[in-house]
């Protein structure tokens, strides 16, 4: 354990033209914790990681940081000439470097900086770590051959590459904005099990309510709260759940009384006032100059009663956004497939057919073809061999988001989003290329279910929605009339989806992964939805 890392803020804050995104957060955290920071999206959890990385500056307040620093981003960005091996390298910068040291230390030798460098050596573990990046790339499918370019592979698989990296650099700071959404059960255990072995701090940001459960020593919840300020919560993540649920029904019922305690001393108030102005005259038998004083001080003291009460009055709840799922419409068999081939993507060995109101739940490792099955079903990709066919509208939602025109308003593309309870505020118009990664998959769920689709296809839905919006979609999938396919590796949705009928993909040939275009940029989400 290296006691001296960690990684602390004080009244952090950082804002955009719209107002504050994080505001005024004090918090620390040290080796051995692993802090989950969890929120609505478009609350700033990727904007804290960033800050938190340094690769943002805030407007105000201090960050520190002891040790050495890896940031797991939700998108990877990349260039056209880099290779899976050029990632590798960088990550294993530091301990080539560490070990080059000590050679040179040694020829000649030199007692002090050898012993400064075997120091430095033994203390990040140097010499394990090619085999630790081995096992990483390994265990989360991400072994291609290291001249693989990364243009050739999905976003899922980039994503993995870096991800193994990073973990094979065991940085002592180690920040992850959602970095469950291309795992699979196998890689979902393996990067579990490394996140709370790790020796230093960890800060996640996660939807994924069993990693919450499994990894966190705390939860940081950037939610509204009664004083207005963000809160630490000791526990896993169903505990916090339920704290959450009664503070928000305390927070109701105060408000409730407060507000009517309000309007009982404003109409005092405005009773008494009325009646000094109307010339009202108290009963007869005490001194007139008494008689107005005592009414007066009476109206001055519940007036600051008022104010007092004002003063100390607690902010009204912020209504949360609660979807709302359109009626789906649907009525017999509505999609049929045989049995269907891609060469080196999809190996279906048995038909799937669904009517109204029928649910299957698709499974299967990563490269198994399940993002290339529902491809096809939607009939956005040809298969081989086998046949589709399509009794009614259907609609795929891909892994990730896409939209052509970036300037374009999240209302303007689709003017039901308020209405479906997916988007509120100014986030409707806001250009969807400054939405939060969170708050595009939002408008693209809305835009999907504005078409009215009488076949839903979702692949890996969870992706990048907050936890009370994966609850609520997860209801709303199992009482809707249309038909439903949906694609996930979310632990607690398959958890929840047990009962379905399923069907599991096995893993296709890995010698044509490396070739494979990004299964999710077939799907772009462009056009306008149904108003």
């Amino acid at each position: 354990m290296r006691s001296h890392v960690h990684l602390s803020t004080q009244d952090l804050t950082k804002g955009y033209e719209t107002g504050p995104v994080v505001d005024g957060i004090t918090l620390t955290v040290s080796a051995g914790q692993r802090l989950g920071v969890i929120g609505e999206n478009g609350r700033g959890k990727t904007t804290l990681l960033r800050l938190l990385a340094g690769d943002l500056a805030p407007d105000g307040g201090t960050i520190t940081r002891h040790g050495s620093l890896s940031l797991v981003r939700q998108e990877m960005s990349f260039h056209d000439s880099e290779t899976v091996g050029d990632l590798l390298s960088e990550a294993l910068r530091g301990s080539r470097r560490a070990l080059s040291e000590l050679d040179s230390a040694a020829e000649p030798f030199d007692e002090q900086r050898y012993a400064r460098a075997l120091a430095h050596a033994e203390e990040i573990e140097a010499w394990d770590a090619e085999r630790r990046a081995r096992i990483a790339l390994a265990a989360l499918d991400a072994d291609h051959a290291e001249d693989t370019p990364l243009g050739q592979l999905s976003a899922g698989q980039r994503y993995r590459v870096r991800l193994a990296c990073l973990l094979a650099e065991r940085a002592d700071l180690l920040l992850l904005d959602e970095p469950t959404n291309h795992l699979d059960a196998g890689a979902l255990a393996f990067l579990t099990e490394r996140l709370r072995q790790h020796h230093g701090v960890v800060v996640l940001v996660s939807h994924d309510r069993a990693l919450l459960d499994d990894v966190c020593t705390q939860l940081l919840d950037l939610d509204p709260s009664p004083d207005g300020e963000v809160h630490l919560h000791g526990g896993g993540y169903r505990a916090f759940r339920e704290a959450k649920l009664a503070e928000r029904r305390r927070w109701e019922q105060r408000f409730a009384q407060e507000e009517a305690a309000h309007d009982e001393l404003a109409g005092k108030v405005e009773r008494a006032r009325a009646r000094l102005q109307d010339g009202w005259r108290p009963p007869k038998g005490a001194a007139k100059h008494k008689r107005s004083t005592r009414v007066a001080n009476r109206v001055r003291t519940v007036a600051r009663r008022l104010d007092e009460l004002d003063d100390q009055r607690v902010a009204a709840p912020p209504p949360p956004l609660r979807f709302t799922p359109p009626e789906l419409a649907a009525s017999g068999e509505l999609l049929h497939a045989t049995a269907l081939t891609v060469p080196g993507r999809l190996a279906l060995t048995e038909p799937i057919s669904l009517g109204a109101g029928e649910r299957l739940l698709i499974t299967g490792p990563n490269g198994a073809g399940k993002s290339t099955l529902l491809n096809v079903l939607a009939g956005r990709l040809p298969p081989a061999t086998g046949t589709v066919s399509h009794a009614g509208q259907v609609g795929l939602l891909a892994q990730e988001s896409a939209f052509e025109d970036e300037d374009a308003t999240a209302v303007r593309l689709c003017p039901r989003v308020e209405e479906l309870g997916l988007l509120g505020g100014q986030a409707l118009t806001r250009p969807v290329g400054r939405l939060s990664t969170g708050q595009r998959r939002r408008l693209e769920l809305a835009i999907l279910l504005s078409r009215g689709p009488h076949v839903l296809l979702l692949d890996e839905p969870t992706n990048h929605l907050s936890i009370a919006l994966v609850d609520e979609l997860t209801e709303a999938l199992r009482g809707t009339r249309a038909a439903v396919a949906v694609a996930t590796h979310d632990r607690q949705m398959r958890t929840d989806f047990a009962s379905w009928r399923s069907v599991t993909l096995k893993s296709a040939s890995r010698s044509h992964e490396s070739s494979v275009a990004s299964e999710e940029g077939l799907l772009p989400s462009t056009g306008r939805c149904a108003r």
